[in-house]
């Protein structure tokens, strides 16, 4: 290998040099520069050994040569320097510094692979896909030194932000194939060194220093596991995710991630299957019996009493709900403390405090400590910082599903505890405070405590159904609930306002039938049907109608709602002779939102 020759004629020049011999020293230093004819360290040896040959007396020659190699060592620089300015403005998301700094990288580089590698991130980062994929195919990639020479592997990082630009198109089927390309040529690379090197026993002895972080294993994991988590493969995804967060444990944004796919696993598609179903599927279990005796079996919707990997530990890496809660512990405790509650307890704080956290935080130290409120990012590798508004709705997020995962397990005290800090949380989406309502009341209901319930379940708590909290116009910050949401609207979350405060009606109804208060009951479930289209009625409010109707004793018409599958008119109570005498049904009128009250369950 030519490193080892080099690195052998390094020393044999450096021992002639030390005994006087300059005519050998300058022949050795000039096989060093046909090897390596860009290092400015072997020009300035030459120089110095030219001064010591002519007996340390051409003073000024010495000056006039390494001041030429200076000049030459700065005009390369330069292009380096624009490079890494352009890096630097990308990372803080400064789009305009980074528009005239990338004009100067294009005029001392011209369309070099890193040059045009840069301007494709910009692109990207101003939304621009098409001409950021453009600009990658432009590349010449062949030109590139090699890993050898930079530590890096230009081709994993082409099919990399080919991945990168297709998952912000939404085009996540793609997304994953281009990762794996970068998985295939990572690991090839990896293959490559690990034969350079002579042995486990000198593990890194005849390979370049830059090389040693050439493997980007685990950051292109981490990305293959976010791309197959929106495609919807969630099982595959935690595989991809709990290998790379044995590298990147300090990422809160990671653990998040696991147990969303912990979630997405053990919910299923029930949800989006009973959704606007024209047929009987997921209310009907079976009928058994004939004639007289024949009867309807409805299936349970209840999941409250589902166990979870009974008898396993729940510390096992495995896409389970005892996994979730775990890895979305550990998330909070990665987060900084909660500046509301600091505030509750030391009081407010004065504007010059407030005022000293942004000039603090640009002082270059980002680390993560819990204590301090300077710091204006959180390091979250192998993705972006942290910043503060993204902190605020990642603890939103893990709240939230920090409550849907107690609630599943049966911990109703905890995830109430969780769902009052998700709606405590000063910028919180409408969609999370949909969702921290909804938690809450199932919590009480199942505490026993249908008062406080029927306050979380009022439709007027519903204002906003909005998916996140944008930042800013050049950052924006998408919440991920406890699914990955995407850009679109899930199929089985409420797409308006309307269509969630009817599922606040719906289920304010279900708790008025826990207190047997059935005409607010059936008020509350008629009003909902009124507001949304019968497909979108899901099929728990059908079995509610099922439910009234035979606590009011009107049988048939019970039979008839399972019958159609949607909701009926409702009926007074029949008389013994129901079946002789045809009831003529009334048409609905709208009601108004049923008075809450505060009588307690009977």
């Amino acid at each position: 290998m030519s490193f080892t020759i080099s690195r052998n004629s390094t020393v044999n020049c450096y021992s002639v040099f030390q005994s006087g011999n300059y005519d050998l020293c300058l022949q050795h230093l000039k096989n060093l520069q046909d090897l390596n004819k860009d290092e400015y360290k072997i020009a300035m040896n030459k120089a110095i050994a030219e001064f010591f040959k002519s007996g340390q007396t051409t003073t000024e020659t010495l000056k006039q040569a390494l001041k030429a190699d200076y000049i030459a060592m700065m005009e390369a620089a330069k292009s380096k320097i624009h490079q890494y300015k352009v890096r630097a403005y990308i990372q803080m998301k400064s789009l305009k510094a980074c528009k005239r700094e990338i004009k100067s990288v294009m005029n001392t580089a011209g369309n070099s692979a890193p040059s045009l590698f840069l301007k494709s991130n910009f692109e990207y980062l101003r939304g621009n896909y098409r001409k950021a994929v453009k600009l990658l195919n432009s590349s010449n990639i062949a030109e590139h030194p090699g890993v050898m020479k930079t530590g890096e592997c230009v081709r994993c990082m082409f099919w990399n932000n080919l991945g990168c630009i297709h998952f912000a198109m939404a085009k996540h089927n793609l997304g994953i194939f281009y990762f794996k390309k970068a998985l295939q040529e990572n690991d090839h690379t990896s293959a490559k060194l690990a034969a350079t090197s002579n042995g486990q026993a000198k593990k890194f002895q005849g390979i370049p220093m830059c090389t040693l972080l050439a493997n980007k294993r685990y950051e292109l994991l981490y990305n293959c596991g976010i791309q197959l988590l929106h495609v919807g493969r969630p099982l595959a995804a935690f595989e991809c995710l709990i290998e790379a967060v044995q590298v990147y444990h300090s990422n809160p944004r990671l653990w998040l991630r696991l147990a969303e796919c912990c979630i997405a696993a053990n919910k299923g598609s029930t949800e989006q299957e009973n959704k606007g179903l024209p047929s009987k599927k997921g209310i009907v279990q079976s009928i058994v019996g004939q004639g007289y005796h024949r009867k309807i079996v409805l299936a349970s919707q209840s999941t409250q009493n589902t166990i979870y990997n009974e008898g396993q530990s729940a510390a096992i890496p495995v896409a389970s709900m005892e996994f979730a809660a775990i890895c979305l512990r550990n998330a909070l405790l990665l987060l900084p403390e909660d500046q509301q509650e600091t505030k509750s307890e030391n009081g407010s704080k004065n504007s010059s405090q407030s005022g000293s956290i942004e000039s603090s935080s640009e002082s270059g130290e980002l680390c993560s400590s819990k204590g301090q409120e300077g710091d204006k990012f959180i390091p979250a590798p192998p993705s972006a910082p942290i910043r503060k508004p993204e902190l605020e709705n990642l603890r939103c997020s893990i709240l939230a599903c920090s409550a849907y995962v107690a609630l599943a397990l049966g911990d109703n005290l905890m995830a109430l505890n969780h769902a009052e800090k998700l709606l405590q949380q000063s910028k919180l989406s409408g969609s999370l405070k949909f969702l921290g309502h909804l938690y809450a009341a199932e919590a009480l209901i199942s505490l026993d405590r249908i008062s406080d319930a029927i306050t979380h379940l009022n439709p007027e708590n519903v204002t906003d159904v909005s998916l996140g909290i944008p930042s800013n116009e050049q950052d924006q910050v998408f919440c991920f609930v406890f699914f990955v949401a995407g850009k679109q609207t899930p199929q089985c979350y409420p797409s308006s306002v309307t269509s969630a405060r009817a599922m606040m009606l719906f289920n304010l109804g279900s708790a008025y039938c826990l207190r047997s208060e059935y005409e607010k009951a059936r008020k509350c479930l008629h009003q909902a049907a009124s507001m949304i289209h019968a497909k979108e009625i899901p099929p728990e409010a059908i079995l509610l109608a099922v439910y009234l109707e035979l606590q009011n004793g009107n049988t048939q018409l019970a039979l008839q709602i399972i019958k159609r599958n949607q909701l009926l008119p409702s009926i007074k109570t029949p008389s013994p002779d129901v079946r002789k005498k045809p009831v003529a049904l009334q048409p609905m009128q709208p009601i108004q939102v049923p008075a809450f009250t505060t009588v307690q369950r009977k």
